[in-house]
């Protein structure tokens, strides 16, 4: 949150200290007051058993007949050649407006930090999308084809010290379904989907799901993650009092730092559980993280120039192909990456039917057809871009290929304004109905670098009599307009990811018309409700695929969603000491340089290491004005050509 320029007093200071990992805690807050370490209150909400609904739960006794299998046979992906040290510095656009992981506010930039450092049961390897070990060493599925067994490690440790057991699993799931934590998605999941939850003993606990699925899309499904059943206590302030606390995790950092407004650090643990763990080995190398807030990207990138940051995410075709030269390119201390990947791709401009102009479907289609995304591609985007065809792709089989996006055609867009009764434009070319109402939307939106490609997608609009205004927020900023549904024209992407595309969470009528879900379109088709949730429970993996085209199809009938681009490949700019692996990174790869996990469950993240003897030798060098020659490392192994 922001606080007015009065309210900022001083830097208060607090000190936590966290049993079990030698790390102290230090919290600076812009608001006057010291923060106190969090207390439990002494009376809390009395958290229900799990209740299971509509038939029989997990048997109460472990089923002497599981399969028990686990997974050390497939490849290593991180380098042995990777060093132990040194600070990774990177930034956000925006400070976080909670350390909360769910609940109100929780899905900021900052979550990519929080969420994947908490670890669930298992992993997708990130080459062979098959699942590996995590916080569990070996799993079982049940007979009924919609339940599985984990054995945790008993190695597994909380950041304070206390063991992860099987209660931490019990504990996550009345957790989830308890309306404290004002998460209503996952209320919602975790009433619907997640049937039962049982615990065997400390370190075996079985889940059963809603529906039967294949085996690996069950992991993905059902695997939940474990909540700290220790450190929270459920009661009507509970989303208040864990703003801003650091809560216990599973993973290879804690927070050791927060300067509120400024920065966040974050400490490698010197005893972590999961060192030893196969498919950590060789991973999550920096000492430390420093997540430094610089809310405008050309600034970062000028700290990035100056070596304050360590990496730049060159994505963008302006930085990659203006920005990123100059001396520290030419000279080799800067090297440049581009990375062809295989990741699912979702962006576009999502409409909110609770608008009551965009409730007319035509006036939804003729704004489509007013978009130029040929000639943003061909000038902004230098042609590096494609245009993405439908709501969601990359997810092999399960794509329907058939659907074509709606092509810029000024015809169209105008017989379908005209028909929506938006027949005549007024003195300043803008479309207006009889009753005096303008053809006028805000497009909400929270990357600045991203004005240029909407300011060429507003100038050609208004050819057709379409009015967009441009309405920019910092990024936390813009993404609460859109999850409390005040928006008009939505301008975002999805972090899609896994094995099979999702439809109930972005398009089912239980997610429209409330805040907190992601059906930001507030989209309602009683048609649609019943196929998505006949996709959900199929058990047959044919079915699902053709139940996904019919579902990708309607959403694409429905004109909710204009698809915008797809980026096939990551690119980024390194400091020459920050080093990668010799394959720079597995095909599912989001980033090269996340210092966790990527999107979609892939265990792909923290391959990267700093090394510091690499470091004090390119200072030197850029002191004496010496060159190494420039470096630019393309991988287009796992590139997939567009399709003609």
């Amino acid at each position: 949150m922001d606080y007015p320029a009065r309210a900022i007093v001083a830097f208060a200071v607090a000190v936590l200290l966290t049993a079990g990992c030698g790390n102290e805690t230090t919290i600076y807050l812009d608001l006057g007051t010291v923060l106190e370490p969090y207390a439990p209150p002494e009376t809390a909400v009395e958290l229900p058993p799990i209740e299971v609904r509509d038939g029989d739960g997990l048997p109460d006794t472990l089923p002497e007949d599981l399969v028990w299998v686990t997974n050390e046979e497939d490849p290593l992906f991180a380098s042995p050649d990777a060093k132990r040290g040194g600070t990774f510095r990177t930034s956000i656009l925006g400070f976080p407006l909670t350390l909360r992981r769910v609940g109100p506010d929780s899905n900021g930039s900052f979550a990519g930090f929080l969420r994947p450092n908490q670890f669930g049961p298992i992993a997708l390897h990130p080459v062979t999308r098959r699942a590996i070990p995590a916080l569990a060493t070996h799993w079982a599925f049940g007979e009924d084809g919609r339940s599985i067994y984990y054995r945790l490690n008993p190695k597994a440790r909380w950041s304070d010290g206390v063991p992860v057991t099987a209660d931490d699993f019990v504990f996550a799931v009345q957790f989830m379904r308890a309306k404290e934590i004002v998460a209503p998605w996952y209320n919602n999941y975790y009433v619907e989907r997640i049937r039962d939850l049982k615990r065997y003993d400390d370190h075996t606990y079985g889940v059963q799901g809603a529906n039967a699925m294949p085996g690996a899309e069950m992991h993905a499904s059902y695997g939940v993650g474990p909540q700290p059943r220790h450190f929270h206590v459920l009661n009507a302030d509970w989303v208040a009092n864990t703003n801003w606390q650091i809560e216990p995790n599973t993973g290879p950092y804690q927070i050791t730092k927060v300067r509120k407004g400024k920065y966040i650090e974050m400490t490698r643990k010197a005893d972590w559980w999961g060192d030893d763990v196969k498919y950590f080995k060789h991973r999550f190398n920096p000492d430390k993280i420093r997540v430094r807030v610089i809310r405008d990207p050309n600034v970062a990138f000028q700290y990035f120039l100056k070596g304050n940051l360590d990496t730049m995410d060159l994505v963008l075709p302006q930085y990659w192909h203006d920005k990123a030269t100059g001396t520290a390119f030419d000279r080799g201390y800067i090297a440049k990456y581009w990375f062809y990947n295989e990741q699912p791709a979702a962006s576009g401009m999502y409409l909110n039917m609770a608008d009551p102009i965009l409730a007319d479907k035509r006036v939804r289609f003729g704004i489509a057809h007013s978009m130029n995304f040929d000639h943003v591609i061909s000038t902004v985007l230098r042609n590096d871009y494609e245009r993405l065809s439908t709501f969601q792709i990359g997810f092999g089989e399960y794509d329907n290929l058939d659907i074509k996006p709606r092509e810029f055609d000024l015809d169209k867009a105008d017989r379908y304004f005209d028909d929506a009764g938006f027949e005549t434009r007024g003195g300043d070319g803008i479309r207006i109905n009889d009753a005096g109402e303008r053809l006028s939307f805000q497009v909400t939106y929270g990357w600045p670098q991203h004005t240029d490609r909407l300011v060429v997608l507003q100038e050609d609009a208004r050819k057709a009599g379409l009015e967009l205004v441009l309405d920019l927020k910092d990024g936390p900023g813009s993404f609460k307009k859109m999850l409390e549904k005040k928006h008009q024209i939505a301008w975002s992407g999805w972090a899609a990811g896994g094995l099979a595309p999702g439809y109930w969470e972005h398009f089912h009528s239980v997610n429209a018309n409330k805040t907190q879900t992601n059906n930001i379109t507030n989209h309602v088709n009683p048609a649609m409700d019943p196929l998505i949730m006949q996709y959900r429970s199929s058990t047959s993996l044919g079915e699902r695929v053709r139940l996904a085209r019919i579902l990708e199809q309607m959403v694409h009938d429905s004109g909710v969603v204009v698809p915008t681009f797809r980026v096939p490949y990551t690119r980024a700019g390194a400091w020459r000491w920050v080093k990668l692996p010799e394959w720079l990174a597995p095909p599912t790869s989001a980033s090269m340089f996340s210092a966790f996990a990527n999107t979609g469950g892939f265990s792909g993240g923290g391959l990267f290491w700093i090394d510091l003897e690499e470091k004090e030798r390119t200072l030197e060098a850029k002191s004496d004005g010496e060159s190494f020659g420039p470096t630019t490392i393309v991988n287009t192994t796992y590139r997939v050509q567009p399709a003609s």
